[in-house]
């Protein structure tokens, strides 16, 4: 796979009004983690008293998050909104040449920031609240 643009990376949320996903608006950053815990079973009769793990077992999770300047009005309401009614919405991102993810998600931070010299920033953090899927592009 050839080098990507970081801009290329997309970043949305289902509006359930319109019955469509809208992209966040004026992302500058984007971040995806996936992450898997792992479920130890080493006891005193593990093999050179090496560690064993459970396969299959522990919990997955994924993590969304992005900073950047809200430039649409109709993508920073979805999200105030989803944040203070404390909704868990479909989300998606999309990541170029590689698929997209798709899954209910959990905003677990929104922060907003701006210096006196300078625009509003915000900053989103999101946690998946369910089994996600992921679509090949």
């Amino acid at each position: 796979m050839a080098a990507q643009r970081g801009k290329d990376i997309l970043l949305k949320i289902f509006d359930t009004a319109g019955q469509v996903f809208v992209t966040v608006a004026g992302l500058r950053t984007k971040r995806i983690g996936f992450n898997a815990q792992s479920v130890d079973i080493t006891d005193a009769e593990s093999a050179g008293r090496w560690r064993e793990l459970l396969s299959g077992a522990g919990i997955r999770r994924a993590s969304l998050s992005g900073s950047g300047i809200f430039k649409d009005q109709a993508s920073d309401a979805l999200v105030r909104q989803a944040f203070f009614d404390g909704t868990i919405l479909q989300w998606q991102a999309v990541i170029p040449d590689f698929g997209t993810l798709e899954g209910a998600f959990a905003i677990t931070a929104l922060d907003y920031a701006g210096n006196h010299d300078g625009e509003v920033t915000f900053e989103i953090a999101l946690e998946s609240a369910s089994q996600l899927t992921f679509g090949a592009p």
